[in-house]
């Protein structure tokens, strides 16, 4: 979506906004921030900066980190990139991301939006708990697919469920049944919602999400009940 034209500001706004809480900051440290790759605003076809909130937000982040804390930008620029990916800097001069808490709900909003953490591979395993022999398992086995440069929330919560598996000596092998599981139950949805998207009118789209989010959620609460009723049955 578009962002309306005064929802820009320029940087002499920008410093006006910033003044009242930071006296001694000018247009210099501000162009100073932009060239050590701190914000990065846009430009009007004519060569002048253009703000957003974000960028507004962004620099009181490094201002304050500045000012109370007297980070180095090093250290800064670090946590701006762990907070873009979706995670939360530890707080100190060596920053460590930990975990923002994902939702592990079975609910149909569970299912909504895809997770925006973005992780490296080594802060996958520090997180998961789990090493690197297994995460190479779990990838050569489909159970977790990197994305690009990062893994997502979803791959991390696979991950972490693979380790707690595996207190109980559960490997990444046998959990191939899983993803063949999990691999059909998403064609069974993909099933039912096609005929929802082939459809012309606007809505169509938003109500194939939806029964997408409620076939999923039902599917796993079913999944849930089959293997208690099967355990049951053991007794």
């Amino acid at each position: 979506m578009s962002i309306p034209a005064r929802a820009y500001l320029s940087i002499g706004e920008v410093l006006a906004k910033l003044r009242g809480d930071f006296p001694d900051v000018t247009i210099s440290k501000i162009r100073f921030l932009e060239s050590e790759g701190l914000i990065d605003p846009q430009r009007t076809p004519s060569g002048y900066r253009k703000f957003t909130s974000v960028d507004l937000e962004r620099l009181r982040y490094v201002l304050l980190a500045q000012r109370d804390q007297y980070l180095p930008l090093k250290v800064i620029k670090e946590n701006l990139d762990a907070l873009d990916r979706g995670l939360e800097p530890s707080p100190g001069s060596t920053p460590k991301p930990r975990m923002v808490a994902l939702e592990t709900a079975i609910a149909p909003s569970s299912f909504a939006e895809q997770s925006e953490l973005r992780l490296s591979r080594q802060e996958l395993l520090e997180t998961s708990g789990i090493s690197d022999e297994q995460l190479t398992e779990l990838e050569s086995y489909g159970l977790i697919e990197i994305k690009g440069r990062y893994f997502d929330g979803d791959a991390l919560m696979i991950a972490k469920v693979v380790s707690e598996l595996s207190i109980f000596g559960i490997e990444g092998r046998h959990l191939r049944a899983f993803k063949s599981a999990a691999d059909r139950e998403v064609g069974l949805v993909e099933q039912v919602i096609t005929p929802l998207l082939r459809q012309k009118n606007t809505d169509s789209k938003a109500r194939a999400e939806e029964v997408s989010r409620e076939i999923a959620s039902l599917s796993v609460r079913l999944h849930a009940a089959l293997v208690r009723a099967g355990l049951h049955r053991a007794k």
